[in-house]
């Protein structure tokens, strides 16, 4: 038993052809968002590189570095010690200073 097709093509639907055009829309959307979504993450993570140290300091005697924090045209290192020591850009120790800290209460 075979069946004979319509000799004229049959009108798509209405409601059809919103849900392809919908589902088209879909599409677009979410390949926008995904590049979106890709751009924003290499912009995030694409940052200049951290500023260099100096590749070698010199700390007084005896002192031995306990923590490093970093600014514009200097650094400065916290000793085991309990001193804050600041060094310029090219190394060399610009200022001195004791860190006071207070007893804890236990």
């Amino acid at each position: 038993m075979t069946r004979d097709l319509p000799a004229e093509p049959v009108a798509e639907p209405a409601n059809l052809r919103l849900l392809r055009r919908l589902v088209t829309l879909l599409l677009v959307v979410m390949i926008l968002g995904l590049i979106t979504l890709v751009g924003l993450i290499v912009i995030r993570f694409a940052r200049p590189p951290a500023p260099a140290l100096p590749a070698e300091i010199s700390l007084p005697e005896g002192a031995r570095a306990e923590a490093v924090t970093q600014g514009r045209g200097w650094y400065a290192v916290v000793t085991t010690d309990q001193r804050l020591l600041i060094f310029d850009a090219t190394g060399s120790l610009r200022q001195e200073i004791p860190v006071d800290i207070a007893p804890t209460t236990d």
